[in-house]
């Protein structure tokens, strides 16, 4: 009995001390609001500053680690530039029209502390060959019914959770 007790006592103690994980989501301390503007876009390409403004906040709002609030009373302000939105056939018919394509976005994205002006986060979301997975791609076939405007919502959404993953770093 006195065996099970100690190998018992022994695996909560492991159990207590923990791994390295955390309940919840980790958050900046002292920082406990975001404000998102409309992103910037130079691109010919219609609403996706649009798309990828809500899919963030979405994210953001989903995750419950800040509150959405408005550029006056927030303590931090995530701004974004999408840098470049890029489609590119995968596979195309004999008669050279597409039959996949992909759609890849890139974004240079901002946290800042509007209270103190520090830089929480600056990051680019690139469309090179060395970030390849932080890059938001998503493949579309026109010829069953995909269109571009769901390949476009999907990327924003994808793009949008590797940057609320950027603000629940380890702090």
């Amino acid at each position: 009995m006195t065996r099970t007790g100690l190998l018992l006592t022994a695996l909560c103690c492991l159990m207590l001390s923990g791994c390295g994980y955390t309940l919840g989501t980790p958050v900046v301390p002292g920082v406990r609001s975001v404000h998102v503007p409309l992103f910037r876009s130079d691109s010919f390409r219609r609403d996706t500053d649009y798309l990828l403004t809500e899919a963030v906040q979405r994210e953001i709002r989903t995750r419950g680690g800040y509150r959405l609030e408005d550029a006056a009373t927030a303590d931090t302000i995530l701004t974004g530039k999408i840098v470049e939105i890029r489609k590119s056939p995968l596979s195309e018919t004999r008669f050279d029209d597409p039959r996949e394509l992909q759609l890849s976005l890139g974004a240079e994205v901002t946290w800042m502390d509007r209270r103190t002006g520090k830089v929480l986060i600056q990051q680019t979301f690139p469309l090179t060959s060395q970030l390849m997975p932080q890059m938001s791609s998503v493949s579309m076939a026109p010829e069953v019914g995909q269109s571009f405007a769901t390949a476009q919502q999907e990327a924003a959404r994808r793009l949008a959770s590797s940057i609320a993953d950027l603000m629940e770093i380890a702090w």
